[in-house]
């Protein structure tokens, strides 16, 4: 793993097609600017958890436990988008 610090307005440059920008930045968030080929696929992380938890939840029959981490990853992308 990388570890870079930017500053408001800094940019950086991943395989000489991405660019990512910090545009804003508060007490616990960061805004970012992503500038990529349409090809490539950007999600956030939690949305990649809420798929793999409703895929998991498909393919198997429904417990308790995954009910709730069902509900658990809802709870985090909500605070989310809240914030």
């Amino acid at each position: 793993m990388l570890i870079l610090q930017r500053k408001k307005d800094q940019s950086l440059t991943i395989s000489n097609n991405i660019s990512i920008t910090v545009l804003d930045i508060g007490n616990d968030w960061v805004k970012l600017a992503i500038d990529a080929p349409k090809e490539v696929s950007i999600l956030r992380t939690e949305l990649l958890e809420a798929v793999s938890a409703n895929q998991e939840a498909a393919s198997t029959p429904l417990s308790e436990g995954s009910i709730s981490k069902i509900q658990e990853l809802m709870k985090k992308s909500k605070n989310n988008r809240d914030t």
